[in-house]
C-alpha cells in the first residue's frame, strides 16, 4: 500500500514535469449556458442553489451532447453557502447525473467566483492535470441561510446536554440573560466584513469622485434594460439560455424598460439626500440563477470533433484598496491585461463588463481615460483612453438581466463568445469587479480552425 502511494506520487510528479514542458497548450471554450436569471423570491423561490446548478449543468451537457464521464474535474462557484451543500460543486455534479468518480470543488471569490472557477480550470488544463473541465456558478437569495444570533446559538449548542442532565427546569435556565434583540434572526450581510460598508455606498462615493452624474447613471440603466429586452425579442439569448425543468420559458423577469422621467423620480438607495446618485433602478437587483461552461484543451476538442467557440488567450486577477476603490477592479485588471498583451481598446471588438451598478461601470470607464488615475495607480502604464460604448454589453448586463453573484462570470464569457461568432469579429474583453476590492479581466479570441 505504501509502495502504491509512492508510485502514485511519482506518477503525479511526472505529469507535473511533463506539463512544464507543454508551453503551447491552448485552452478553448466549447460552449456555455445558463437558466433564466430571475428576481429573488419569484420563479425559483422553492428551490435550493444546488437545484439551480443541477439544471444549468444538466442543460449544458444535453446541449453539447458530451458524455459526462469524459469530464476530468468540476469547478463551481457560489458565494452565499448553504451548509448542507458546502461543497456545492460536488453535489450539483452528482445531482446533474455526472459520474460519481469526477472530483469537484467549490470556488468562492465574491462576484467573480465563476470567473475564478473558469480560470482555475484553464490552469489545470495547462498544467496537464485535466483535459476537460466543467466550470460555472450559481446563487440563490430566495433560500439564503438565516441563522440565530450568537447568544441563541451558544445556548442551543448546550441545550441537549443540559436537558439530558437537568431536565426541563435546567433547559429553561438557558433563557436567562437573553435580551429581546437576541431572538432576531441574522440574514447574510451584503456589507463588506473588513470595511463594514455596503457596496452600493462605496460605488456611490466612487461615482461622485469620478464626476458621474445621476443622469449619466439613469441613461446607462435605460440602455441596459432596452438592449436586454431587444436581445430577448430578437432571439439572441436562445442559444445561451436553457429553460428550467418543467418549462419552455426563457424570459427573464428583471428586465423593465422604463422612461427617463420615471427613473429620475426614484430616491437614492444608499447615500441619502441630493448627493446620493445610486437608486434601486440603476443598481443590480437580488437575483437567483445558475450558469455553466465546458472548457478543453484544443487538442482534446479536435480529437472529439467539437468546434470550440473561443480561445481563452489570457486573464488576470487584481486586488486593490477596498476602503477607497472597492469596485474599481475592472480599470486595474483591464489596464494590466491589455498592456501585457500589447493591445489597445480599439483592438477590442466586444466588451462584456459586469454591471454591479451603473455608476460603477461608468466610474471604471472614466478611470481608464484618466491621466491622473494612470499616473497615480498604474505604475508607469499609460491610460487606455475612452471606451467605445457601442462595443459594451450590447445585449444588456447585470443591471437589467440580474446578478446571481457566482453565476455572472460564466454568463459574461458565454455572451462574449457568442457575440464574437455572430459578428465574425476577433477579440473580446470580459471584466468584472468584486467585493473586497477584487477585479478580473479575460481576453477571448474567436476560434479559427485554420
Amino acid at each position: 500500500e505504501a509502495r502504491n502511494r509512492i508510485q502514485e506520487s511519482m506518477y503525479r510528479a511526472s505529469r507535473r514535469l511533463l506539463s512544464s514542458q507543454q508551453k503551447n497548450t491552448r485552452v478553448v471554450l466549447i460552449d456555455g449556458a445558463r437558466i433564466p436569471f430571475s428576481v429573488s423570491n419569484s420563479r425559483y423561490e422553492d428551490l435550493m442553489a444546488v437545484d439551480l446548478a443541477r439544471m444549468a449543468i444538466g442543460g449544458l451537457m444535453n446541449k453539447i451532447g458530451l458524455d459526462g464521464s469524459m469530464i476530468d474535474y468540476v469547478l463551481y462557484g457560489t458565494v452565499i453557502q448553504e451548509p448542507r451543500t458546502s461543497n456545492l460543486a460536488r453535489e450539483a455534479a452528482m445531482h446533474a447525473g455526472l459520474s460519481k468518480n469526477i472530483p469537484a470543488h467549490t470556488v468562492t471569490m465574491a462576484c467573480i467566483s465563476s470567473n475564478a472557477a473558469l480560470c482555475q480550470g484553464v490552469e489545470k488544463i495547462m498544467a496537464n492535470q485535466a483535459n476537460i473541465i466543467l466550470a460555472g456558478g450559481c446563487e440563490t437569495f430566495s433560500d439564503a441561510p438565516i441563522r440565530y444570533s450568537r447568544p441563541i446559538r451558544k445556548r442551543l449548542m448546550q441545550a441537549s446536554k443540559i436537558f439530558a442532565k437537568q431536565g426541563l427546569l435546567g433547559g429553561l435556565r438557558l433563557l436567562q440573560g437573553l435580551k429581546f434583540k437576541d431572538f432576531a434572526p441574522e440574514a447574510p450581510q451584503i456589507a463588506n466584513f473588513t470595511t463594514g460598508e455596503v457596496m452600493g455606498h462605496s460605488s456611490d462615493r466612487m461615482a461622485c469622485r469620478f464626476g458621474i452624474s445621476r443622469k449619466d447613471q439613469d441613461d446607462y440603466t435605460l440602455r441596459s434594460h432596452s438592449l436586454a429586452q431587444k436581445a430577448h425579442d430578437d432571439g439572441l439569448y436562445n442559444e445561451e439560455i436553457i429553460p428550467p425543468e418543467g418549462s419552455d420559458d426563457i424570459k427573464e423577469n428583471g428586465i423593465r424598460v422604463s422612461t427617463p422621467e420615471a427613473l429620475a423620480k426614484l430616491k437614492p438607495a444608499f447615500i441619502k439626500g441630493p448627493q446620493g446618485t445610486h437608486t434601486a433602478a440603476n443598481s443590480s437587483f437580488l437575483t437567483d440563477g445558475a450558469s455553466a461552461a465546458i472548457i478543453m484543451s484544443e487538442s482534446k476538442a479536435l480529437e472529439l470533433g467539437l468546434k470550440p467557440k473561443a480561445l481563452i488567450k489570457d486573464f488576470c486577477f487584481i486586488a486593490t484598496d477596498p476602503f477607497e476603490q472597492m469596485l474599481l477592479g475592472p480599470a486595474y485588471a483591464t489596464s494590466h491585461l491589455l498592456h501585457r498583451n500589447q493591445l489597445r481598446l480599439s483592438d477590442l471588438d466586444v466588451i462584456e463588463i459586469h454591471e454591479a451598478f451603473a455608476g460603477q461601470v461608468l466610474s471604471n470607464f472614466a478611470a481608464l481615460d484618466s491621466d491622473k488615475f494612470a499616473s497615480d495607480y498604474l505604475n508607469g502604464m499609460q491610460k487606455l483612453g475612452p471606451i467605445d460604448i457601442d462595443k459594451v454589453n450590447t445585449q444588456g448586463g447585470s443591471v437589467s438581466l440580474g446578478h446571481p453573484f457566482a453565476a455572472t462570470g460564466t454568463r459574461l464569457v458565454t455572451t462574449a463568445a457568442n457575440r464574437l461568432i455572430r459578428d465574425q469579429s476577433k477579440l473580446a474583453l470580459v471584466t468584472a469587479c468584486a467585493d473586497g476590492g477584487l477585479g478580473h479581466a479575460m481576453l477571448l479570441e474567436r476560434y479559427d480552425a485554420s
